[in-house]
């Protein structure tokens, strides 16, 4: 799914690429029918993409053979009822998930929908309600087990739901308050694009969510909420991380950032925060945490290490382009991330800064990079790319 198997941007390979370009270290290359900023999914020897085509109102899930880029199918809808969303946000801006038996894709308004390995559609889901925020869509379909859960937001229906994956049909879903999208006179801008992360807590399970506000915890069975905590604004674009024990979490613009230590009940605000950061910088990927040190790119391309001990700043540094990627840690401590003009940089995983490389492939990229069996594959606004050496 988006963020790998963990839901968290951690990579189990190591010694992967360090340097490629348009022609070095290049398998092979796709053309897309269209741009797009979701992520590739992988299982086994098959690649998933979510694909918008918007002048003819489709919204597709495309498979790819993983190993040669051959297209192998398409699946999807025609949908042209008007809907909200920003010039930089194509629609499909979810990325898909999959189990190895079925695979599902979040098309926004139009709908959940689950098909087979061979794109034979198993269930769908189209009487969830509109999408509706000025800067449109892009959260993912979290598989854990046999349910999926949802972020339907946001916009003024804002919900987390749960879903049987075999069936698709809802299981429980939590309404949070929404609101407005910040159109015509109304400035209140609110909304969060965080993905829910399935974690084992102690001796229970927990659904950790970021909302405007705050970042809490449900019982994946129920949906009841066990504990909240005050803390983020009104504005989350990136998810949750969780480590020890603590979920660390980011607000995007005008941001905040937290600890907090998971498995309490109630409002925890006072008893189990751990820091509290006022004011961040703008950030919209979603980062890593390793050794005790959480990484990430703000928006303007600053990679940023913090120390989880108490938020504070370990280092700053500017690397060219505007990020919006989030970044992918792998297993020897390297972290991978792309920028919007095609720059794709690996830094290590340390609290002294080290690039050790820069890659362009020389087209915008907004998603972020997926790994599978020594490759690394990314969607760029015109191409699909397979780097391996």
């Amino acid at each position: 799914m988006w963020r790998g198997a963990n839901g968290d941007g951690t990579c189990a390979e190591s010694a992967l690429p360090l340097k490629w370009s348009t022609t070095e270290n290049v398998l092979w290359k796709v053309a897309l029918p269209d741009r797009g900023n979701s992520t590739p999914v992988i299982w086994g020897d098959k690649l998933f993409l979510t694909q918008a085509i918007e002048k003819e109102g489709k919204r597709l899930l495309l498979c790819f053979d993983k190993k040669t880029g051959k297209p192998l199918w398409d699946a999807g809808i025609i949908y042209r009822e008007k809907e909200l969303t920003h010039a930089t946000n194509p629609y499909c801006a979810a990325s898909p998930a999959t189990d190895g038996e079925r695979v599902i894709a979040f098309h926004a308004s139009a709908g959940v929908f689950c098909y087979d390995m061979d794109g034979k559609e198993l269930w769908k889901r189209t009487d969830l309600g509109k999408q509706h925020h000025i800067w449109g869509n892009g959260t993912s379909p979290v598989i854990s087990g046999d349910r999926v859960f949802l972020n339907f937001g946001p916009g003024p229906k804002t919900a987390l739901m749960c879903f049987d994956k075999k069936t698709g049909k809802t299981l429980w879903q939590h309404d949070e308050p929404g609101g407005a999208s910040g159109e015509g006179d109304n400035k209140k801008w609110l909304g969060s694009w965080a993905d829910p992360l399935p974690r084992r807590v102690g001796d229970h399970e927990e659904l950790i969510m970021s909302w405007p506000g705050r970042v809490c915890a449900f019982d994946p069975a129920t949906g009841k909420e066990r504990w909240t905590s005050a803390g983020l604004n009104p504005l989350v674009y990136n998810s949750p991380l969780f480590i020890d024990g603590t979920v660390i979490a980011f607000g995007g613009y005008n941001g905040m950032g937290l600890a907090v230590k998971a498995g309490g009940q109630g409002d925890v605000t006072d008893s189990q925060r751990v820091w509290h950061l006022p004011k961040v910088s703008q950030r919209i990927g979603s980062g890593v945490v390793k050794d005790g040190y959480h990484y990430i790119l703000s928006d303007g391309g600053i990679a940023e290490c913090r120390d989880l001990k108490n938020g504070a700043m370990v280092f700053q540094e500017r690397l060219k382009g505007q990020n919006w990627s989030s970044l992918v840690l792998s297993a020897d401590g390297l972290c991978y991330a792309a920028n919007q003009i095609g720059d794709c940089f690996v830094f290590k995983a340390a609290p002294k800064f080290e690039l050790l490389a820069t890659n362009s492939l020389g087209e915008k990229i907004i998603g972020s990079i997926a790994v599978s069996d020594g490759r690394i594959y990314i969607r760029g606004y015109k191409n699909l790319w397979c780097i391996g050496k």
